[in-house]
């Protein structure tokens, strides 16, 4: 099957149907929402989205990476419809019923570690994470948690707490949830230290036991340490090779927990059910969302079966569980390991970053290309030498390739994200690919008029 109609423009964005629509969002939205640009998303098919106006995209956004199986696949769809049919909502909190349990079972095999585990279910990432701050602090009976500058958990106000990857997110909301405390993440293109990653010695984690825990926070009473694999909204940052090992060997000295936050890195978009299993690492929570039930609200906590030690009633959520979104996470999972997934996201990933390291020989604003699996950072710069990032220069192509049928969106400072759904045909990818190099080296020709 070919795709010659994607992508297909037909008129120029947004659209006469989409303004009157973005007409009517200003007056009854909330304007807290960040809209990268004015796409009015009417139907999505596979790896392709289609607005109001007819226009086709290639969706290198995957919903904000809650499609890792793409858009309305008819797997997900017959399987939420026969639910739908069978039984809607009837809470998890307070009856049972077995689609809970067979997501759960699957979620304990899933997760990292070769230990029993038990699950806790929510709507979504920041209730994951919630979850999780609760749980260890209730287990350990600590009170201090630690996080990561650049880090997004969520915006509730527990993990609102932990996020530290733009001030707008925190402005006027504080105070916040105390005893938290941010150290730098392993950013090692732009490292906080200005050290050099090759002779480094892993500072940034020495730097917690020797200004954290010997200046001012006790590590006995640190209950946990949060972490993103690879931070998403940060930048698609990927940590060096030893960095968790070694964080992990800190965490075993003290006692403290490891939570490990998969929402957009996990269920399989790094070519790894969890990202962490990249760096060969064992978290003792996990929590997942996003792109678990493919776009149905959904967010588990997994941890290890000692830990979920809190009685009835400390924690719950009415609509936690849901049936119709436990049958799209079993289908979802279930399509991820038929259709081999996994393995197709190294496979395209690496092909992925190589043109992109190619192009970058060529490129001066292409500073660093990181990532794993189908989750690839670009980081745009306005030179080479300084590394000075090129916010305007990497908006610019966003809104270009947008223009021209991609949908791809920006991260961190000035980093494109390459996250396409994991069973995009390799037809579209070499077609978003080449409109979007095209706009790279366009506005690299113009950059100083930009």
């Amino acid at each position: 099957m070919g795709y010659p109609e994607v992508p297909k423009i037909v008129v120029t964005p947004p659209g006469p149907k989409a303004r009157a629509i973005l007409e009517r969002d200003r007056a009854v939205i909330s304007p807290s929402y960040v809209r990268f640009y004015p796409l009015v998303v009417e139907r999505g098919e596979g790896s392709v989205v289609i607005d109001v106006d007819g226009n086709r995209y290639i969706d290198f956004n995957s919903g904000l990476l809650c499609l890792n199986v793409g858009h309305c696949h008819p797997r997900i769809v017959s399987a939420v419809v026969d639910q739908v049919r069978k039984l809607i909502h009837y809470s998890n909190t307070d009856f049972y019923y077995e689609e809970s349990v067979l997501l759960a079972e699957k979620l304990v095999q899933i997760a990292p570690g070769r230990f029993d585990k038990k699950v806790y279910y929510g709507n979504s990432g920041t209730e994951a994470v919630e979850a999780a701050l609760k749980l260890v602090r209730w287990h350990t009976r600590r009170p201090y948690i630690i996080a990561f500058i650049g880090a997004f958990h969520g915006r509730t106000f527990g993990s609102l707490s932990l996020t530290s990857s733009k001030p707008v997110q925190r402005r006027y909301f504080g105070p916040l949830l105390p005893g938290v405390f941010h150290v730098p993440y392993p950013y090692c293109y732009r490292c906080p230290f200005q050290l050099n990653p090759d002779d480094c010695n892993y500072w940034c984690v020495s730097f917690i036991e020797e200004w954290l825990f010997k200046k001012f926070v006790p590590p006995e009473e640190v209950a946990a340490i949060v972490f993103e694999p690879i931070q998403g909204e940060g930048g698609y940052v990927v940590p060096p090779p030893e960095f968790f090992p070694r964080l992990r060997k800190l965490c075993d000295q003290y006692d403290i927990l490891m939570v490990d936050d998969e929402v957009q890195a996990g269920m399989g978009r790094t070519g790894e059910w969890c990202a962490i299993n990249h760096w060969d690492t064992v978290p003792d929570i996990v929590c997942f969302a996003k792109a678990l039930a493919s776009g149905f609200p959904l967010g588990a906590t997994v941890a290890r079966s000692e830990l979920m030690d809190w009685v009835g009633g400390s924690h719950a959520s009415t609509f936690g569980g849901n049936p119709v979104s436990c049958r799209a996470a079993l289908e979802t999972i279930s399509i991820i390991e038929e259709e081999r997934l996994l393995d197709k996201a190294k496979k395209d990933g690496a092909y992925i970053t190589k043109r992109f390291k190619e192009l970058s020989e060529k490129s001066a604003i292409i500073g660093d290309v990181r990532g794993k699996g189908l989750m690839i950072g670009v980081e745009i710069v306005e030179d080479k030498k300084s590394r000075k990032p090129g916010v305007k220069l990497a908006r610019e192509v966003m809104l270009r390739a947008w223009k021209r049928g991609i949908a791809v969106i920006t991260c961190g400072i000035c980093t494109l994200r390459i996250a396409p759904p994991l069973n995009i045909p390799r037809e579209l990818l070499d077609k978003g690919l080449e409109i979007l190099e095209q706009v790279i080296m366009e506005v690299d020709r113009e950059r100083n008029s930009i």
